[in-house]
Formats: structure tokens, sequence, C-alpha cells
């Protein structure tokens, strides 16, 4: 299935200096599914609708400032190659090029509701993120704003003192009620509100009841639901307790499962591929091979590399934190670790990744990866 048969041309360009105010306008008027922008009649980035909407830079700002970096892919391109494009940029949509003519855009909803009825080949416990941030209902907000930005993520599951699962904090949860609680303040008031928000319990903002999905339940029934609600993702609960965190699933755990390959080698998918400087995804493939070589028993069917840039920096390089996650037939393996530099975090992470590894030496997963969602795909 070629990207052409999803893209879409419903999209609006728009010039980078053109008021943030009106490209809410143009959301409002003609509905499209994104907007691409030009700089000097160049493509420069999109912005999405949600980002807009959930967004609270003022009207007046440029659309520039809004932009976010979407890779170019071509409208031949097939869909496992797209969606590995949009995982690794870290974007939901991306601009669809005929030649060098921009022809459409494809989301990252569309390729999940052109591939849905193929999805029901996969489970949840197959694809799902097992290693989740979670905080307890009294963490204060300045603590969950420190773990999003630390872990360069945007939600927290929620728990009592039990454990058990009340709630979600996101980033956009948070940016609500400072915005809103800021234009209530004067301005010699807004120090001390800005304190007194960081200081509330989270369970004072965030968002509760919170859609979950079972470990055995059908990717398919999973992602019909995140289309029909709008969620970015589902809290992961086991078949027997829904008030109980396993994890969590996303949109893009999908896409990324749409990218598994059969190859000679281990597949690796970055994301944030951009942020690599001084080591190569080759590098990285070899690297973690090594480690996995280590133990003959265990075979790595899929390797995720995600590199998140902090803003602090030591002589001009940033900081930056490294999550790397294994799916093998031993089950799920993860290391994580933070360095200035791309290389350096990612030797720091690998490091963790080996310790880790040897908890699962001997450790028999439940059943052996499943080739069945690869077979099923192969049809698009």
């Amino acid at each position: 299935m070629d990207i052409a048969d999803i893209a879409t041309r419903e999209f609006v360009e728009v010039d980078a200096n053109k008021r943030l105010g009106k490209v809410r306008s143009i959301f409002e008027r003609e509905n499209p599914k994104g907007i691409i922008v030009t700089e000097n009649g160049e493509y420069a980035g999109v912005i999405t609708q949600k980002q807009l909407v959930q967004s609270h830079v003022e009207d007046n700002a440029k659309a520039g400032a809004m932009t976010s970096s979407a890779p170019k892919v071509k409208r031949t391109d097939d869909v496992r190659k797209v969606a590995r494009v949009l995982v690794e940029g870290g974007t939901k949509l991306a601009p669809v090029f005929e030649g060098d003519s921009l022809w459409g855009i494809v989301t990252e909803d569309a390729i999940l509701e052109a591939v849905l009825e193929n999805l029901d080949a996969l489970t949840v416990e197959q694809i799902y993120t097992k290693d989740v941030v979670t905080v307890s209902e009294d963490t204060n907000v300045g603590q969950v704003v420190n773990l999003l930005r630390k872990n360069g993520i945007s939600r927290l599951p929620v728990l009592d003192e039990d454990d058990q699962l009340t709630g979600m904090a996101t980033r956009h949860d948070i940016v609500d009620v400072v915005v809103r609680d800021m234009n209530k303040a004067t301005r010699g008031d807004r120090s001390g509100e800005i304190e007194r928000i960081l200081d509330l319990p989270v369970y004072d903002v965030m968002s509760s009841p919170v859609a979950t999905a079972d470990l055995d339940e059908s990717v398919r029934d999973a992602v019909a639901r995140m289309l029909e609600h709008d969620y970015a993702g589902l809290v992961v609960t086991p078949a027997d307790d829904d008030s109980k965190v396993a994890g969590i699933v996303t949109k893009t755990d999908v896409l990324r499962a749409l990218t598994f390959t059969e190859e000679d080698h281990m597949d690796v998918q970055i994301t944030n591929i951009k942020l690599l400087n001084t080591i190569s995804r080759e590098d990285i493939r070899q690297s973690i091979e090594k480690v996995a070589d280590k133990y003959q028993a265990m075979q790595v069917q899929h390797a995720h590399v995600r590199l998140h840039e902090h803003k602090e920096k030591l002589r001009g390089t940033p900081l930056i934190q490294c999550q790397i996650r294994l799916r093998t037939n031993k089950g799920q393996a993860a290391g994580s670790g933070e360095g200035y530099g791309a290389e350096t975090a990612f030797n720091v992470a690998l490091d963790k990744l080996e310790r880790n590894v040897l908890e699962l030496k001997g450790v028999q997963a439940d059943e052996e990866y499943r080739g069945q969602l690869l077979r099923k795909l192969g049809e698009l």
C-alpha cells in the first residue's frame, strides 16, 4: 500500500510570518487536516490543530513560533517506511511530496485507520511500553513538571496510597491550570501565583477516570477506541484488575509495530534521530547486538532507542536522555541514561541495559514473539 492511498490534499499552506490568530481562524473556517508552513517559499514545518488548540501562545505571535519539524515523505513510499519516519521524527503529521512539489499530507491517525483491520493479529501485551513513570496523588505539580521534563514524556498515571490507578496528569492539564489562574492574577501577584500552583497536589489537576486497555486485548480494539475518543494512548492494566498499572500503549507504539521487519539483522528504530551527531544508526545497532550476542539464547526482534534533549548544555553540547528498549524472545529489556551528547547518553543507557539483560537470562517468555502481524501486514 503506497502512502498516496492514505494521504490527503486537505491542507493549507501559510507563511511563517502569518499571525497565529489567522492560523487559528483557518482551522475554524476550513478544518484542514494540517497546515504546512513555508518560509521564503520553501517548506519549513507543520502545525496541527491539536497542537494549536492545546497551546496558549498569543494570537499576535507568528506561525513560525508554533511550527514543528516534520520530515518529508514521497508519494510512492510504503506504509511501513512512513510509519518509521513519523516515529523517528517524533511527529504526528508529515508532508507528502511528488518530486519537488508538495502533494499532500499524511497523519498518524490516517495510517492507523487504513490498517485498523489488520491489527487484530497482535495483542496490547506485545507492543505496550512496560516501564512507566507514575506519581502519587499528593505529588505536587512542580514535581510532576520536573518528571515530565526529565523523562521527555507528556503524561503520568496517578496512583492512590494503595497503588490503585485514580487519574492521569498530562502536560496539557497543567498548562491549562497555570494559564487559567495566571490570567486571573494581577502582574504583581503572578510570582506568588506560580508558586501556589506548583505546590498544588496533582490530585487537583489530574483527569479522572482514566481510559484503559487490557494486556490481552487486541491492538485493533485498543486503536479503535483511541481513534473514536481522540486518545493519544491508554493505560494498560492486567486483565483481572483494571486498577493496577502494567504500562501504557500509545498510537506511536502501534506505528512502531508497523515498522517491525524480518531482516537478517536486528531492526533498530530511533526516535529523534536528528540528535545523533558523533554516532550513527549502524554504530547503535552493532553495540546493541554485542550485548545481545553475549546471551545466545536471547533473540532480539526489535530495538527502540529514544533520545530526548534537555535545555541544559555543557560547552555547547546539550544534555541528552537516552532510553533503549529491546523486544526479545525472553521478554522486554530496557536501559536508560543521560549524558552530554547522544553518544555519551547512549553508552550510559547501554551499560544499564546490559545489567538488566542479566535479569532475563534463563527466564523464558510466556510465548515467542508471533510473526502473525508481520505476515498480515505483508498484504498491505
